[in-house]
């Protein structure tokens, strides 16, 4: 049935997922993307084209995204390092804190998501959601 294929189921689990995440992370104030990009920060993946390209953005999305969670005390922006021209995305305090509240509520709906899939199964849906993102995203 072509209503049904994976063109079709793909939408459908991103939605389900980003819900679930967002109740998940609603008691602590925070959307899907915040925690990803709070989350992703304190891994040290704390570029913001870098983060903007992992939590499914542009960059002027994650201007917005860091403005708010800099509202909210939760992360700063610092000169890079490497390159004093740029910024990088660094948890505050705060943000520490909240993460070991954060990063199990991705664990949790991961899990969920992931339930009763062996590690070979894990690893074939992995693989094929990969050559799927590479066949929309590289250009002949």
């Amino acid at each position: 049935m072509l209503g049904e294929g994976v063109p079709s189921l793909i939408p459908k689990l991103a939605r389900e997922l980003r819900a679930l995440l967002d109740a998940e992370l609603a008691p602590l104030g925070l959307t899907t993307q915040q925690g990803a990009v709070l989350m992703r920060a304190a891994l040290g993946e704390n570029k913001p084209n870098q983060l903007a390209a992992l939590v499914g953005t542009d960059t002027a999305g994650m201007t917005r995204l860091v403005d708010r969670l800099e509202a909210k005390g939760l992360v700063a922006r610092v000169p890079n390092p490497a390159d004093r021209r740029s910024v990088v995305i660094e948890p505050t305090e705060a943000g520490k804190a909240l993460l070991p509240r954060v990063m199990p509520a991705f664990g949790k709906v991961g899990g969920r998501l992931l339930a009763g899939f062996s590690e070979e199964d894990r690893a074939t849906a992995t693989e094929l959601l990969t050559r799927m993102l590479r066949n929309l995203t590289s250009h002949p």
